[in-house]
């Protein structure tokens, strides 16, 4: 059989599995195989290959790979749990990004200490090597030995399965699972691995249902990295933007109100200097911002669509015996503002930005500090055009993220959605559309992957996928091209032929929403934010009585300038209130004692311990200053 591998093509025995061809090109690549692919298919190293063929062979290194991993240790961990608690049901165990977690209906929680015993026994089951074996059963036999096994929830998959659906199931050792697949070749593979914690969680998702207990885990194929993940696991508790909100006073969550974020005085100067920055450059860019209501009747959402296909999500309410829901999304009032008025071609692009507080029904399982709320403010601009003018409104769409992201110093990488199965419209309009936000990422010179057949139902998206300080990515910008809303609305603009069209929409965010740009901004800085972000930029700090009147004076010479700053008059020890300065992560500490009075200068030290020595008041403010104006990030 002929094999297309990413060198070229080679011929291979008929029969040979994708681990048999990987030990011919390479005793390492063996070594290191974690599972294929054949004709973009994941499978299973110790398949048979029967026919001519694309394969790759994936390593580690590949995040497909990964997932086939830590699906393998998910097993394991069920093997081991089931060896320590036989009573314990089985539920599901996927992979899921940098880990994997099992959940079980047991009588009692899981403890620290059984973590502990289950990690050993897993490391016995590794040791061991146990061979992955893969099988099929008729419906009636899986339903029969599940029941035998006295695995109810596994009874219930099958039920819920498709009559033709394949029933397979996975066996290492005297251990049997109900799986899709695929898997590692046997259980040696999971060289490193950490149960990281546990949880509850309702069965399927639904508060309806049992609450079951979830261990989460994560593998790796070498203790190195296994470490270093963990190291960063634990820097990221460090970071965590909920304790960093409470401890420098910016921002929580309340009981009285879960999923509602509050913004304390400290926090609301980091939001309002965001939301200045995106007036700033939208403004030098050529958008007009609007505001629309929070509350618009149902008559507005059955036109969107949103009320038919998003209701659940909703909070809606009545007014003189008339349904309303508030705002999930801007869209649909950003739609009667274009509407206010005819539109000439001469008149566009229409670029309308929105800084718009919408609100979504989450499950209380769901929610996550700013991550994940209830109410969050989007910064959603929508801009419509001609056909023609698609491609260089995508390129001032995408030099604006740019700048944006680099401004805050984050790398970020760049993907094209393209028209999914269940989508709208016309293959012309797709066409028009997809070869819009591609000619204008060709032009920009942009590298970027295609994520075939994952765009909006109305139409094709950019992603951008940005990357903070511990190596995570967040998915924050977009650029939607819509092609459902306009048509819902009847948008028009008459063209240059005094024909009415269909203008062309750009739905777009650059934070995504500001609360949780506000997360990613305190776990990317560890909530060292740069001194044009930081609600306090300088604290004056006196050594003696003495320096209190030069002091106030400095502080109003500062805040004239346009510099935050605080002052701590305390009678405490110089050293204690520098500490207490860095603490609280402001970026500089202004000391003043005898000498600098006499002087008439300034003693300057940052939150990093650095020393820079005495200023003059100017030269301290004409620093700042520039600092400020700069946006750098340190």
């Amino acid at each position: 059989m002929l094999i297309t591998l990413k060198n070229g093509q080679r011929e291979f025995e008929n029969g040979m599995s994708a681990l048999d061809i990987a030990g011919q090109l390479s005793q390492d690549l063996k070594k290191q195989a974690i599972c294929a692919k054949v004709d973009g298919e994941i499978v299973e190293l110790w398949q048979p290959i029967n026919k001519d063929c694309t394969l790759e062979i994936l390593t580690f290194e590949d995040d497909q790979a990964k997932r086939v991993l830590r699906h393998t240790a998910s097993h394991v961990l069920a093997q081991a749990v089931k060896k320590l608690r036989p009573e314990a049901k089985l539920a599901i165990g996927p992979a899921i990004d940098n880990g994997f977690y099992y959940d079980f209906d047991v009588d009692e929680p899981f403890t620290p200490d059984f973590l502990k015993e289950v990690e050993k026994e897993m490391g016995r089951i590794i040791k061991k090597n146990d061979r992955l074996e893969r099988f099929e059963l008729p419906r009636a036999e899986a339903i029969k030995m599940m029941e035998d096994l006295g695995e109810p929830y596994k009874v219930e998959l099958i039920n819920d399965l498709p009559e033709d659906a394949a029933l397979s199931f996975y066996r290492q050792g005297e251990f049997v699972d109900l799986c899709a697949g695929p898997h590692v070749p046997s259980t040696g593979k999971v060289k490193a691995f950490k149960l990281t914690s546990t949880a509850g969680a309702y069965w399927r998702g639904s508060e309806k249902n049992k609450m079951l207990q979830r261990i989460y885990g994560t593998a790796f194929t070498s203790k190195d990295d296994l470490d270093a993940y963990l190291a960063r696991i634990e820097e990221a508790k460090k970071r965590d933007h909920r304790r960093l909100g409470r401890e420098l006073d910016l921002f929580d969550i309340k009981d009285e109100g879960p999923g509602f974020p509050f913004f304390y005085p400290k926090g609301m100067i980091l939001r309002n200097q965001l939301e200045d920055y995106w007036r700033q450059i939208h403004r030098e860019a050529g958008y007009e911002e609007i505001k629309t209501p929070i509350m618009l009747n149902r008559a507005l959402w059955e036109r969107s669509g949103h009320w038919d296909h998003y209701r659940e999500n909703m909070y809606t309410t009545k007014i003189d015996e008339q349904d309303f829901a508030i705002k999930p999304m801007n869209c649909p009032g950003g739609m009667l503002v274009y509407m206010r008025r005819p539109w000439s071609y001469r008149d566009l692009p229409i670029r309308s930005g929105e800084l718009g507080l919408v609100h979504r029904h989450e499950l209380s399982g769901a929610l996550h500090g700013l991550m994940r709320v209830r109410c969050f403010t989007q910064d959603d601009a929508h801009i419509f055009m001609t056909p023609e003018q698609i491609r260089d409104e995508i390129k001032g769409v995408y030099n604006l993220i740019n700048t944006v992201y680099s401004t805050f110093g984050f790398p970020y990488s760049v993907e094209l959605s393209t028209r999914p199965e269940n989508s709208i419209g016309t293959d012309e309009m797709w066409e028009m559309a997809t070869n819009g936000l591609q000619g204008a990422l060709d032009d920009l010179g942009v590298p970027y992957t295609i994520n075939e057949g994952d765009g909006a139902f109305y139409g094709p998206k950019i992603d951008f996928h940005l990357q903070d300080s511990l190596g995570r990515t967040w998915q924050c910008g977009t650029i939607q091209l819509d092609m459902n809303l306009p048509e819902r609305f009847d948008l028009t603009y008459t063209g240059a032929d005094g024909e009415k069209h269909r203008p062309v929409m750009i739905h777009r965010v650059v934070f995504g929403s500001i609360e949780r740009f506000i997360g990613i901004l305190t776990e990317h800085f560890a909530g060292a934010f740069p001194l044009w972000l930081s609600p306090v930029q300088a604290k004056i700090l006196t050594i003696t009585d003495r320096s209190n009147d030069m002091a106030k004076e400095l502080q109003q010479k500062l805040e004239a300038a346009g510099i935050r700053t605080e002052i701590d008059l305390r009678n405490e020890k110089i050293g204690f209130k520098v500490r207490e300065a860095q603490m609280m992560k402001i970026p500089y500490m202004l000391v003043l004692g005898d000498k600098e009075v006499e002087q008439n200068v300034v003693n300057v030290r940052t939150r990093k311990g650095e020393t820079l020595g005495n200023m003059t008041v100017e030269d301290l403010i004409a620093k700042l200053s520039e600092e400020i104006k700069a946006k750098g990030i340190n």
